[in-house]
């Protein structure tokens, strides 16, 4: 079975109306409230309406928090990922806390549009933000997904499953929950010919 090409572009201003036209689609809920500023800042949650304009000061300010993918034009998918440090929570999270003090980068949410879902979307997402954090200089991008045996419901699997980051590659380092495992990516420069 093959599946369609997904085409990915940096979070700008330029692309900033094709995440808003994304979350909007049915199925966002999730993303709408959160706006991928739930691990960057410490304390309390901020309504879905402030983590917007958060995100998008963000992006205003020349931060590239994440990588939009397209279908045909369309906006479909969306992979949020950066330097760990800029996620406060992270630090005191008992599950994803770090690990040791290697630099990392991390993933922390992958989504894919409902009407997209199970066409491999996800792992055509993640091998593009591989590869874009490649070409920042990363060495090691890190991952918390959700290991168990039964099936989620897929809108609440926005740290990606085991099997999505080990099919790219990611080796597990530490397992604090029987649910939820930290995972690594050692990313090297491509060679480049000549």
């Amino acid at each position: 079975m093959t599946h369609p090409a997904l085409e990915t572009r940096e979070l700008t201003p330029q692309t900033w109306a094709d995440l808003v036209a994304l979350f909007d689609l049915p199925g966002g809920s999730i993303v709408r409230g959160c706006w991928c500023m739930f691990y960057r800042r410490s304390g309390k949650p901020a309504a879905g309406t402030d983590n917007r304009q958060q995100l998008c000061d963000l992006v205003d300010d020349g931060l590239v928090p994440g990588l939009v993918g397209y279908l045909d034009g369309a906006p479909v998918g969306w992979i949020s990922l950066g330097p760990r440090e800029d996620y406060a929570k992270l630090r005191r999270s008992p599950v994803m806390k770090p690990v040791d003090d290697t630099p990392v980068w991390s993933v922390v949410c992958t989504y894919v549009a409902r009407a997209h879902r199970g066409q491999g979307l996800q792992h055509q997402l993640l091998a593009h933000a591989v590869q874009w954090a490649r070409v920042q200089g990363v060495r090691v991008l890190e991952a918390y997904p959700v290991d168990k045996p039964g099936r989620s419901d897929d809108d609440f699997m926005f740290f990606g499953s085991r099997s999505l980051f080990e099919r790219a590659g990611f080796r597990e380092v530490v397992r604090r929950s029987p649910t939820r495992v930290v995972m690594r990516k050692g990313l090297r420069r491509r060679r480049t010919g000549g």
